[in-house]
């Protein structure tokens, strides 16, 4: 299959182009400019060069491929940071725009994958929380959703919609929470009882490249929940602290950007499974999700 990754050089971009290479398929990786060529083909993909925010660039750039993941986020290091937020806000909204139109105009790209993520759905107490289950974008979550509407669109083609859970593991934003519990910063949102879903980059990454053959639809994306306080509690020693800090769930339902994070999510990602035979290879948060693949 000739593949497109959009945000190749990104967190889940390098293990997936990684995973499409070694599963024999010709994988391109779009690369907004010259300067960007480079990262790209370092990744393994060819750099194809290609405007986001363009259709017409990403018509050419897509021509003469069967597939798009579209894996492109710009999550800022600083969370609360609104002018940051609006940057990836920009990426899901007129970015999946783009796409969208783009794909109506290459006939032959048949399957369109769109990263998303799980903090849309309302707080669920202990519940499983399935595709179906009761969302609440608020926020910054809210483009998310937005993005899978773009795309969804798209009637004529396979269209998947991710809704990925926390990522963690030795990337950027892991690593500057890290180093923010070492000074002292919480490392847990919420109640240490609710429930939480987190997943390596490496696992949602596979999925997305598993996401390639399920039939159109939502599908979420995430190791089995655990407890807040056990990922914490993970993470602190990832920090190498006595015990993570939490923010109370009270005080961050009083915070629009905020409040999402602090919902129970018990999100239950079976629905991916039964149709690709995916599973994450680090189902457990410990010390083997804070290692550098």
């Amino acid at each position: 299959m000739r593949v497109m990754v959009i945000g190749a050089t990104g967190v889940l971009g390098v293990p997936a182009v990684a995973r499409l290479l070694a599963a024999g398929h010709e994988v391109s990786g779009l690369a907004r400019d010259a300067s960007r060529a480079p990262a790209v083909e370092a990744t393994g993909a060819k750099p194809v060069p290609g405007d986001l925010f363009s259709a017409s660039s990403l018509v050419t750039a897509l021509r003469g491929h069967d597939a798009v993941l579209n894996l492109a986020t710009r999550i800022p290091r600083k969370v609360t940071s609104k002018a940051a937020w609006a940057a990836n806000d920009r990426v899901r909204l007129t970015g999946s725009a783009a796409l969208a139109a783009a794909v109506r105009e290459v006939e032959e790209l048949r399957t369109v994958v769109q990263e998303g993520i799980s903090f849309v759905y309302a707080d669920g107490g202990d519940r499983l929380l399935t595709e179906d289950a009761p969302v609440r974008p608020r926020g910054v979550t809210a483009s998310s959703m937005v993005a899978h509407e773009n795309v969804a669109a798209l009637e004529d083609r396979t269209v998947v919609r991710l809704r990925i859970g926390t990522l963690v593991g030795s990337d950027t934003l892991t690593s500057a929470l890290l180093a923010s519990a070492r000074r002292g910063a919480p490392l847990i949102m919420g109640s240490r009882t609710d429930w939480t879903t987190a997943i390596h980059p490496s696992d949602a990454a596979a999925a997305a490249v598993a996401a390639l053959a399920a039939p159109s639809g939502v599908y979420n994306v995430g190791a089995p929940a655990v407890r807040k306080g056990v990922l914490g509690e993970a993470m602190a020693a990832a920090a190498g602290v006595r015990k993570a800090r939490a923010v109370p769930k009270w005080l961050l339902s009083r915070v629009a950007m905020a409040e999402p994070m602090a919902r129970s999510q018990r999100v239950d990602s079976g629905k991916l499974m039964a149709a690709t035979g995916w599973r994450c290879e680090r189902p457990v948060p410990g010390p083997d999700w804070f290692t550098a693949d």
